[in-house]
């Protein structure tokens, strides 16, 4: 193989991220690691994230195989994070603040577009790309293209319809609030893109939307949290069925559906809800909100552990380019209800493992409640199922199925050359 190494910048920084740098420097493919913040445990600063007003930084620590080749670019980010939390809406507004996600991702993307060499391939996501695609363009640099949700013309297109379905729903789907200048950066990022990497084969569907010619497309799934062990069912008598929901607050992810499924089901099952509102302005929200319980907030652990106290995670998205709460839950032994417009037509084998219904459809959700209470050792049958599943694939599977994909691009490109 071709002495090729990569370049990878992420402003955030995720757990699929951590996964694709750590195997990346294991096998000597990592040149560099560019984000905006980045700690490490072996670090005299990490010690200081254990106090609450630091603790949510925890998500920005990555492995320490990458320390040495790891460049951060904060002041941006720094400055969201603190104006967010003084609540400092005009500084964070979408796209026209001065220091909103967007303006990170654009700062960061123009630091990585300077630090480019021929001897590279660079590796960015979408919103983050454009810039240091131009660049590498010029300096015969390939560029690999991380599109973690799916392609922007098939949301709208999937989800207008939803909008006119549900218009008392519709401020809380963002996608229609980017820009046209945001939506045609994206395009320009494709456009210049030599492969694509997605985790979802519905994600990779959604990019049939796009309308020039897409380079090649990789689905590699993300990969399992370790499973939780130790897991035990309580029976289902004399009590209701715990479900839970996990995401943001947004139609796109089909709440509507699964609030009026509650309704119908009534006494018979219970709903926590963990996740923040994407709107302030949403009455019907706040309205089912109050008829169950909510949780804003969580730290991933929380999370676990909150899946873990339930008997069921239903996530009834209508688009959605993963679903990381899918993989989590199903680690946990929480069997997961989901649609065929997530991860789950890649990971959940029908029936068995957990199991899949029609997306935009209070019946589906009704109908496999009642299925379940009807048969309520299936709980702990998939559960274990899920648990199954989740050994076979954790996220050291996911980085190594990357750098087979990324190693063979390579030596493709060099024999026929």
């Amino acid at each position: 193989m071709k002495e090729t190494r990569l370049i990878v910048s992420h402003p955030t920084g995720n757990a699929n991220v951590r996964a694709l740098i750590f195997s990346l420097a294991e096998n000597g493919l990592l040149h560099h690691f560019y984000t905006s913040i980045a700690f490490f445990e072996s670090s005299f600063v990490y010690r200081f994230l254990n106090f609450k007003l630091l603790s949510e930084l925890k998500k920005r620590t990555f492995p320490a195989n990458i320390r040495n080749l790891t460049s951060n670019r904060p002041t941006k980010e720094i400055l969201r994070l603190v104006l967010q939390k003084l609540n400092h809406t005009k500084y964070t507004h979408h796209e026209t603040g001065l220091f909103c996600i967007d303006k990170v991702y654009k700062d960061l993307d123009k630091y990585v577009a300077r630090n480019i060499n021929k001897e590279t391939i660079v590796y960015s996501f979408e919103d983050g790309a454009l810039e240091n695609f131009r660049i590498a363009k010029t300096k015969g640099v390939d560029c690999f293209y991380d599109l973690p949700i799916g392609y922007w013309r098939a949301m709208r297109d999937l989800l207008e319809e939803e909008r006119i379905k549900n218009p008392e729903w519709a401020s809380t789907m963002e996608t229609f609030k980017d820009s046209e200048v945001k939506l045609l950066k994206k395009d320009k990022e494709i456009a210049l893109a030599d492969h694509i990497f997605v985790a979802s084969s519905f994600t990779k569907k959604t990019l049939e939307f796009y309308p020039g010619i897409t380079p090649e497309i990789s689905v590699i799934p993300y990969g399992f949290p370790p499973v939780f062990e130790q897991r035990k069912y309580q029976p289902l008598r004399n009590r209701k069925l715990k479900i839970l929901f996990v995401g943001g607050l947004s139609q796109r992810k089909g709440i509507s559906y699964l609030f009026e499924a509650m309704k119908v089901l009534k006494e018979r099952v219970s709903l926590t809800v963990v996740g923040k509102e994407p709107v302030k302005n949403c009455k019907i929200l706040y309205k089912n909100l109050e008829e169950h319980q909510w949780i804003s907030a969580l730290s991933h652990a929380e999370i676990l552990e909150t899946m873990r106290n339930n008997d069921v995670l239903i996530f009834p998205s209508l688009f959605e380019g993963f679903g990381l709460v899918i993989t989590e839950a199903m680690s946990q032994g929480t069997p997961v209800i989901t649609t065929n417009r997530t991860c789950g037509a890649d990971l959940i084998s029908n029936e068995i493992d957990g199991w899949i219904i029609s997306p935009g459809s209070t019946t589906a959700i009704v109908e496999k409640i009642n299925e379940i209470l009807e048969d309520p050792l299936s709980l702990e049958n998939v559960g274990k199922m899920a648990m199954v599943k989740a050994r076979t694939r954790p996220w050291k599977v996911y980085g190594e199925e990357m750098v087979v994909a990324i190693k063979s691009y390579v030596n493709n490109k060099t024999e026929n050359n």
